[in-house]
């Protein structure tokens, strides 16, 4: 009579776990005409993300008039040392074509043209770096945000694992997890400050200046010198 007892029990668990495990294992597999969809894999590219956002798209189109100053003096700069160099380069083609160039002039041209190339290079770079320090710093305004989107994307998606883009040689669509990240980051930050705090530097800046202050206060102190031997002295 107890075994009856027991085995009736024993099937009532049973049953009333059967409808969730029928449930997992009646879902439907889907699939695309390339094949089976594998569940919880995604792919996606966070640079496209990035520069997709709302807020970068925003800033973009904000930061020529921030900066418009800066912009209109490396123009002008820019449009100063063509002009620099433009009888340069013509009287450089000019000598090239005579009937027997001399070489050691069109070198000694060509060197100087190089050097002024560089030098012009170097400034207009100067002048820019404001806007560049500024383009920097709202990419990385948005890029903190970004894991935080990934995993909400995830957990929606119920995806696990999470592939760059760049790294899959080929994928169907339904894997791309681009949008999903793009919608969560839109709504975790829908702007950006074009003007980075005084003193700011990019991300990779601020890591190297820290490892080489850890590796200055680690280096060992200089040992004192010895203080040098008396010498003997003689009989």
């Amino acid at each position: 009579m107890q075994n009856r007892i027991f085995a009736a029990f024993v099937a009532a668990l049973a049953l009333g776990t059967a409808p969730q495990a029928m449930a997992q294992a009646a879902a439907p597999v889907q699939s695309t005409p390339g094949g089976i969809i594998a569940p919880g894999i995604a792919y996606a590219n966070a640079q496209a993300v990035v520069g997709a956002s709302a807020a970068y798209k925003t800033a973009m189109v904000q930061l020529p008039v921030t900066y418009k100053a800066q912009i209109d003096a490396v123009n002008t700069r820019r449009n100063q040392i063509t002009a620099q160099l433009k009888p340069l380069y013509d009287k450089f083609e000019a000598d090239q074509k005579a009937a027997k160039p001399d070489q050691a002039a069109l070198r000694t041209q060509a060197a100087q043209i190089q050097q002024l190339e560089q030098s012009a290079e170097r400034e207009i770079q100067q002048m820019a770096e404001p806007l560049n320090v500024a383009q920097q710093y709202i990419i990385e305004q948005i890029s903190d945000k970004l894991t935080a989107a990934t995993q909400a994307a995830m957990t929606k998606r119920k995806i696990t694992l999470v592939f760059d883009s760049q790294s899959v040689l080929k994928a169907d669509a339904v894997y791309n997890l681009n949008q999903d990240i793009l919608n969560e980051l839109n709504t975790l930050i829908p702007s950006v400050q074009l003007v980075p705090p005084a003193g700011w530097l990019p991300r990779a800046q601020r890591e190297a200046a820290a490892q080489q202050a850890a590796a200055q206060g680690a280096a060992p102190a200089a040992a004192p010198a010895a203080p040098a031997g008396k010498a003997p002295e003689g009989r």
